[in-house]
């Protein structure tokens, strides 16, 4: 049977299936197609899977939250991305597209994040994520954000028992 991600994506799956192993961070099958499709529809399933088997298995899950945050960072500011957001102190931003994204919803560019004096008004807001129109629910939809920001340690669940003294030293 094909893990969430291959699924999604229509191909076969195996026993060490790169995307099952990246995908073990976030815990709702549903997150975890939402959440591949996205990132394959932005790299393209080739670039992803290029980047996924580049890694060592360990830092699979952590590649994937990366890409992730990148996608939706870039689809949001598409002149600065992530960086940009996290630089003008608007990632919230990104974090509540991550959260639409494993909702299954749409993000879309934010002309007012990349235009002159954006950041300050978006800081200032009283109500920040009614101003930058992200419909950002606080509930758990498979992770947390600040979950979904593991470590090698609380990623261990991924691991074989062997791989485990690895992670620990």
């Amino acid at each position: 049977m094909s893990c969430n991600g291959c699924r999604v994506l229509r191909k076969g799956c195996n026993d060490n299936c790169i995307l099952k192993q990246s995908l073990c961070a976030i815990e709702t099958a549903q997150a975890q197609s939402n959440a591949t499709l996205f990132v394959a529809k932005f790299f393209g399933r080739a670039g992803l899977m290029s980047f996924l088997s580049s890694v060592p298995e360990l830092q699979r899950p952590a590649l994937f939250q990366s890409l992730l945050f990148e996608s939706c960072g870039r689809t949001v500011n598409p002149v600065n991305g992530a960086v940009g957001l996290l630089w003008t102190g608007n990632w919230h931003v990104c974090e509540s597209a991550v959260e639409t994204v494993l909702r299954g919803g749409s993000i879309h560019a934010m002309p007012e994040l990349f235009s002159v004096g954006a950041s300050q008004a978006i800081t200032e807001s009283d109500n920040a994520s009614e101003a930058i129109n992200c419909n950002f629910e606080e509930h758990k939809l498979g992770f947390a954000t600040s979950d979904f920001m593991v470590d090698a340690r609380r990623s261990s669940a991924c691991v074989s028992s062997n791989d485990q003294s690895l992670l620990e030293n």
